[in-house]
């Protein structure tokens, strides 16, 4: 294989990821994009020369990863990026060395392209004296619409999607960057409008992009790392107040006329059996141990008090609620005509999906006498260490 140049371009700020970050930096598991995308191009045979477009305000970080990570196994440059993907490209243009008979433009968002892909590009420009790139077939149906209206449905089997790297010879792209008057999408098509011939080889799906926040969640799928999920289960009983002026709350939500629930707070035992359920799946305890009869600041405090407090929790240990599911067990107050409400109180409260369900004992117990109410609350719960 003839010497090799890799520009990869990372200049991106990443701003459909909202990672706050230049997308570049971001991480999957443990690993920068920089560094998985850095991890396949330094296994290219004949490669003499990777040069890093970096964002223009962090070049020296993105050095200092860059060259902890691939050691001295190759020569490495870097640039700033442009305002542009094009301008990056012609910033790092000047930088690839004479050496390099090929050049080989890269996107870090590309990350897991396979080492296969780059080879099989530089190949096929050393065999054709083209401008090469890897591409996919178009599975899906492909429609041409105006307002909503399909005006007529395109042959996919002349559709190809475009992937990185694209190849060139290096004397061929420079001139073309050089003589470029207009801004393109990708490199081939600079050369294209040159009179250049493009052709194609296969590419491979793990060359995919990423560029939103689910790109990130199917990555860490594809490596394996699934985040941690528990769940838990909560119960809470408690008995209606002989003083018949008490509220009732359920659910955080105020039923009047309805005589309320004895306990060292508002008795909601909907919303304590969320806490419980809560908190047993994050391994932090139960209700009493943080907020019991000891902490007089809890007094007479409303369920969504402890729902508050137990989301913060959660927060701090490193973990996200996926959904909650509570039933009310008792012959009252009626659920069904203010299910919706209870459960969108709690669901706003919660963050993430609560349903609420009813039942009864068939007149069993103190429950069935109507002396009280009782909760069971299962809830699913993530870890959302390492995530943005």
């Amino acid at each position: 294989m003839s010497e090799i140049a890799v520009i990869l371009v990372a200049a991106g700020d990443g701003s459909r990821l909202q990672a706050g970050i230049p997308k570049a930096l971001v991480k999957i598991s443990d690993k920068t994009l920089l560094e998985h995308a850095l991890e396949n191009i330094l296994k290219i045979e004949g490669l003499v020369q990777v040069v890093v477009a970096s964002h223009e305000d962090r070049v020296s970080e993105f050095e200092q990863i860059a060259r902890e990570f691939a050691g001295d196994s190759v020569h490495l440059s870097f640039t700033p990026g442009g305002l542009s993907r094009q301008g990056s490209i012609a910033n790092a243009l000047k930088e690839v060395s004479d050496k390099a008979k090929v050049v080989l433009i890269h996107d870090a968002a590309r990350c897991f392209t396979p080492t296969s892909v780059f080879e099989r590009v530089a190949k096929a420009v050393l065999e054709t004296g083209s401008a090469v790139i890897p591409v996919l077939p178009v599975v899906d149906t492909i429609k041409t619409v105006n307002q909503d209206v399909i005006l007529e449905t395109v042959n996919r089997d002349e559709l190809r999607i475009a992937q990185t790297p694209q190849g060139f010879f290096r004397e061929q792209i420079v001139k073309g960057y050089e003589t470029a008057t207009e801004d393109f999408t990708d490199d081939a098509s600079l050369l294209q409008s040159q009179g250049v011939l493009v052709t194609s080889v296969l590419g491979d799906a793990m060359a995919f992009k990423i560029t939103v926040q689910a790109d990130l969640e199917y990555a860490e799928l594809l490596l394996g790392n699934k985040p941690e999920q528990r769940t838990g289960i909560g119960t809470d009983v408690h008995r209606f107040s002989e003083d018949s002026s008490k509220p009732l709350f359920l659910g955080t939500v105020l039923w009047p006329g309805e005589v309320g629930l004895e306990g060292h707070s508002d008795g909601d035992a909907l919303a304590h059996a969320v806490v419980d359920s809560l908190l047993a799946a994050a391994g932090l305890g139960d209700i009493g141990s943080n907020f019991g009869v000891d902490k007089p600041e809890y007094a007479g405090a409303n369920g969504s008090v402890f729902i508050k407090e137990t989301l913060r929790l959660l927060a701090e240990a490193g973990w996200t609620v996926l959904n909650v599911s509570v039933q009310l067990i008792g012959n009252k107050p009626k659920l069904s005509p203010r299910r919706e409400e209870v459960e969108a109180a709690l669901s706003t409260l919660v963050g993430a999906p609560v349903s609420v369900g009813a039942t009864t004992t068939d007149g069993l117990g103190f429950l069935g006498s109507s002396e009280g109410v009782g909760a069971v609350a299962t809830a699913l719960i993530e870890s959302s260490k390492g995530r943005l």
